[in-house]
């Protein structure tokens, strides 16, 4: 019993040994393959990475973060057979990493970098090219954010439908989840803008890191809005009057009663502004007697503004907005209401929906744009001095600055307009001959009713 005991002991002595014998050897390994990766010298580190990778896998995520950036480098610098080659073993450690490192490794990220990566080297065909992004989407779709992975995962499918492998609905349904998604991620990037805006405008020292998250999100947007043109330029004439009013009038008749048929027609044939042909009025007629909805409202609000009757298409829009879920949706709902009392004269209710249409979607620049003009409009009434009046036109230039900021789709034209205003605002001299000093708040009188403060200058 005894000389049992003494074997069990020596063995469990042994088997800890070993353990920490191999600990150490993996610690080393990976200490002077990180070492050469950190120095950026991918070439000496790939090997010793990759053998950390097939020895010991589960010992740091780091091995699969600088093996990734090796196999890289090398992708980089190969080619033919050798270049398909890492590419593959790229695409291996990735899926490896999230098998052994799944909380610390986001799925959508992973399935859309190897989507793209096969889509940059053109490794398969479309149909396999475009499930793999479908795979990124359908799997884990808050993740898949990339707005290149975007764009190819709507550029396939256009592609396959100019094969003749898939019809122009199919294009049509993937350019609007598409951009639903991409508007998604302008909203989430401009959310996390605004407040540092605010503190930056009001003249508050930002951190470094602060100063970072403002950097981050302006090319998220910028890359966004980028993504969005190279879209809508790429679904061109195929979203064009002339192809969806036949594609739906031929099956108008046999799916008037499909509520679902009836949204997707009504809210394509709207948002083309496709609204003079009859069957725009017969669609959306239908769809408020089957299922009154925002989309149905909204189109009623279009045909009773293009008789004139715009009290009426006040009400109809009113009702849209209410109904309207889609957060995105319903800004362009706010902000057309907006425009209808703006275009009325009605400075202070067009600025409610503006603001409106800004908390639905806080990337909609043109709001911010078009409180700037109207505030701008309104200098010469809402100040009881000159200098007053004058500084009005401060408060403008702030609204056309925070529209290029959100929506860098319209940053040339609201950076100018901005650049404009303050042209007109008061200068360095006017402030110090009114014995003013920057960081000095000037209430706003009228239909505004803001504070602006004296800018550095």
């Amino acid at each position: 019993m005894k000389a049992r005991f003494i074997a069990l002991i020596t063995g469990a002595v042994l088997g800890s040994s070993v353990l920490s014998a191999q600990s150490n050897d993996c610690a080393t390994m990976a200490a002077l393959a990180y070492d050469d990766a950190k120095a950026k010298n991918y070439d000496a580190a790939y090997e010793p990475l990759m053998k950390v990778r097939e020895e010991c896998p589960k010992y740091s995520l780091a091995t699969f973060q600088y093996g990734e950036r090796a196999l890289n480098y090398k992708i980089e610098n190969a080619e033919g057979a050798e270049k398909e080659q890492y590419i593959k073993e790229l695409i291996g450690l990735w899926e490896e990493r999230l098998e052994l490192f799944p909380a610390k490794t986001s799925k959508g990220k992973i399935y859309a970098d190897i989507a793209q990566l096969r889509y940059d080297h053109k490794l398969g065909s479309k149909e396999e090219l475009y499930n793999a992004f479908d795979k990124a989407y359908t799997e884990d779709r808050e993740n898949f954010t990339g707005a290149k992975s975007l764009y190819a995962y709507f550029d396939l499918m256009v592609e396959m439908q100019d094969a003749g492998n898939r019809e122009l609905q199919d294009v049509f349904d993937n350019y609007d989840k598409v951009m639903a998604k991409i508007e998604e991620e302008e909203n989430k990037a401009a959310e996390r803008l605004e407040p540092l805006l605010k503190k930056q405008e009001e003249g508050e020292e930002l951190t470094s890191k602060e100063k970072k998250q403002i950097e981050y999100a302006e090319i998220n947007l910028n890359n966004y809005s980028n993504v969005k043109n190279a879209l809508n330029a790429k679904l061109g004439a195929r979203a064009d009057c002339d192809n969806l009013i036949p594609l739906y009038k031929k099956d108008f008749n046999e799916k008037k009663s499909d509520v679902d048929w009836l949204q997707n027609a009504n809210a394509r044939l709207s948002a083309k502004d496709c609204t003079e042909d009859p069957l725009f009025f017969q669609v959306s007629e239908a769809l408020h007697q089957l299922e009154p909805s925002a989309n149905s409202a909204y189109s009623l609000g279009q045909l009773a503004e293009a008789d004139g009757d715009r009290a009426k298409a006040l009400d109809y829009y009113t009702e849209a907005a209410e109904l309207e879920e889609d957060p995105s949706d319903q800004a362009r709902i706010y902000y057309r209401i907006a425009t209808n009392y703006k275009e009325r004269g009605s400075f202070s209710q067009a600025r409610n929906f503006y603001r409106k249409a800004i908390s639905a979607k806080p990337s909609l620049g043109r709001a911010y744009l078009q409180i700037s003009n109207m505030v701008a409009q309104s200098a010469n009434n809402c100040g009881e001095t000159t200098f007053d009046k004058r500084a009005v036109y401060w408060l403008a230039a702030d609204y056309a600055a925070r529209a290029a900021r959100v929506d860098p789709s319209i940053a040339s034209n609201a950076n100018q307009t901005a650049t404009a205003y303050r042209g007109r605002a008061p200068q360095k001299s006017d402030v110090f001959q009114q014995g003013r000093s920057a960081g000095e708040a000037i209430s706003i009188g009228c239909w505004i009713g803001e504070t602006v403060r004296i800018p550095q200058m």
